[in-house]
C-alpha cells in the first residue's frame, strides 16, 4: 500500500503549521520550505480548509493556521479525508468481477491488513509527529532568518 503525494503533502503542511505555533503560514512559504509546487499545495489548503483542520485568513496579511489543537488532530482522520480510496484488491470495489469472490480468504487477510492500519494512523496525533520550527531549516542556517522569506537559488 503507498499513500498519495496528496496526503503525504496534507501531513507536510499541517505538521508545518503545527510548527508555527499560532503563527500564520502561506502556501508560498511552505511550498518553498518544501520544495513544491504551489499548485498542488492551493488543492491541498483548500482540502484541509473544508476538512476543518485549517483556518484560512484572507487579505494582504493573511494566511494559514491550525483550525485545533495538534493534540486533537488524529493522523487517521487526515489520511481518510485525503486519500481517493482504500481499494487493496478487486473484490474490495463495487463491481467486483473476481470469480475468487465466494470462496477467496486472501480478502480477509487484506481486510485484516487495512483495518490494523487505520487503527495505527488512528494511535497517533498531529502532536506526536510535529517538529520544531528548526528542523524545516538546513544545517547550517543562520537564526533569525526566515528561509521561506529568501528569494529562491
Amino acid at each position: 500500500m503507498r499513500l498519495t503525494g496528496f496526503s503525504d503533502y496534507a501531513l507536510r503542511m499541517l505538521m508545518y503549521a503545527a510548527s508555527a505555533e499560532g503563527r500564520l503560514i502561506t502556501i508560498e512559504e511552505t511550498a518553498r520550505t518544501f520544495r513544491l509546487p504551489k499548485t498542488h499545495l492551493n488543492k491541498v489548503a483548500n482540502v484541509l480548509t473544508r476538512g476543518g483542520f485549517l483556518i484560512g485568513i484572507r487579505g494582504r496579511a493573511g494566511g494559514l493556521m491550525l483550525a485545533r489543537r495538534p493534540e486533537t488532530i488524529c493522523i487517521g482522520d487526515v489520511v481518510r479525508l485525503t486519500e481517493p480510496d482504500f481499494t487493496l484488491v478487486e473484490c474490495f470495489s463495487t463491481g467486483n468481477q473476481c470469480v475468487l469472490t465466494n470462496c477467496c480468504k486472501l480478502s480477509g487477510v487484506l481486510n485484516e491488513a487495512l483495518a490494523s492500519f487505520h487503527r495505527t494512523l488512528d494511535s497517533y496525533t498531529l502532536a506526536d509527529i510535529v517538529l520544531a520550527p528548526k528542523d524545516f531549516y538546513p544545517v547550517g542556517y543562520r537564526a533569525g532568518k526566515s528561509l521561506a522569506l529568501e528569494p529562491a537559488r
